[in-house]
């Protein structure tokens, strides 16, 4: 099957900057490198009509457990129902409260809402976007009956001091891994960081389905057997019902998709940090331009490169460099505490400061495993501009 070269092994020149366009991410590649055999995969299933759960999706559940190094995978709907699955499994509910980063994406706060209980927001680390575990103590109460750190971007979050603490207090840990596919703590996968955790197949993830798609992992042989209930209307066998509950389970079709992928996985994680390293060395030393750090210990694997704008705003650089053809995405504009849709918990400007100014400064530049070096190049260049013209 024919293969993509390796970023060092592409040009690194020959783009005439009057034409440029760089978007923010481009899938089609990644689907080129799997559609013959995806279609040949898709095809069988046509023939036996196996849509809805079936061999094909046990199949990408064995295979992601194993990459991941987790005992047990349940495929779900997306990665929102993934976290209201684990809380529930898990008997948290109504009285019940989940310490969540300020910093993420609003679905980790949601799923807390979404599954009866109150999400109990705390501050991140300015390096790393990550859930500060200084904060953890202030934040806990005896409803406390959860925390889920964030794997931001690609990199886990400090989970060997999240961890000793939540050991300490007692307190279930429960990781969000939607942007880590791939992502590894101090040799460890994320997936097998703590007893449960939460992933995203979204399309633009490392590891993307060709839309809704997400997985709990489990380590506790009836833990995993209530998360397959609950995706289920409560039951394991057909008309048989447990309990009420939810209907999200992931489909064939989908998990066809992702097995494909889990394959190239690891080979293009490492073009994104081949990427990423050279967006480390040609932003180096540039003014007001922080790049994202990665902590000692850490594999990041890059599903977002995010830097900090330190000189004139985020908006007129992102705002120049659309003028120059280059796409980029704010991960993201507000806190989750001053998002409208959560201000019943009360919290005000300033409660958060690091989640605060992380929001006003971070910026997403392109970032996907076929990126060419001269694309990279000239948005590197532009930001060089930029910040020299404001300094």
């Amino acid at each position: 099957m024919k293969r993509v070269r390796s970023v060092a092994g592409r040009r690194r020149s020959g783009y005439d900057p009057r034409s440029m366009r760089v978007p923010f991410v481009e899938l089609l590649p990644a689907t080129q490198e799997i559609r013959e055999e995806l279609w040949q995969r898709w095809d069988r299933l046509l023939q036996e009509s196996a849509f809805t759960l079936g061999e094909a999706v046990e199949e990408f559940e064995r295979a992601f457990g194993e990459y991941c190094g987790a005992r047990h995978t349940v495929g779900v709907n997306n990665g929102t129902d993934a976290i209201i699955l684990a809380l529930q499994a898990a008997g948290i509910g109504p009285g019940d409260e989940v310490i969540v980063p300020a910093f993420t994406f609003v679905a980790t706060a949601e799923a807390v809402l979404l599954a009866g209980a109150k999400p109990v927001l705390v501050d991140v680390d300015l390096e790393t976007y990550t859930m500060d575990p200084e904060t953890l103590d202030e934040a806990a109460t005896p409803r406390t009956k959860a925390v889920i750190p964030v794997h931001l971007y690609g990199q886990t979050a400090d989970i060997t001091r999240i961890r000793a603490w939540a050991d300490r207090k007692g307190t279930p840990l429960i990781e969000d891994a939607a942007q880590a596919h791939g992502a590894k703590h101090r040799g460890v996968r994320a997936g097998a960081l703590a007893p449960v955790a939460c992933f995203s197949f979204y399309p633009g993830k490392n590891l993307g389905s060709f839309g809704s798609g997400g997985a709990v992992l489990a380590r506790d042989d009836d833990f995993a057997l209530r998360v397959r209930k609950l995706r289920t209307h409560g039951g394991t066998q057909k008309y048989v019902h447990e309990m009420i509950d939810h209907n999200s389970r992931l489909d064939a079709l989908q998990a066809v998709v992702l097995r494909l992928k889990l394959d190239r996985l690891e080979e293009w994680n490492r073009r994104r940090q081949e990427l990423a390293a050279a967006y480390d060395e040609l932003l180096s030393g540039v003014r007001g331009i922080v790049p994202p750090r990665v902590r000692s210990g850490d594999v990041h694997v890059y599903h977002l490169f995010v830097i900090r704008v330190e000189v004139g705003t985020r908006e007129d650089l992102q705002a120049e460099l659309a003028r120059s053809g280059i796409e980029t995405i704010i991960h993201y504009p507000q806190a989750v505490h001053l998002t409208p849709a959560f201000s019943s918990l009360g919290y005000r400007e300033g409660r958060f400061p690091v989640a605060e100014r992380c929001a006003a400064q971070v910026l997403s530049l392109p970032m996907y495993p076929h990126l060419e070096r001269g694309q990279l190049e000239y948005v590197a260049e532009r930001i060089r501009e930029y910040a020299r013209r404001r300094s």
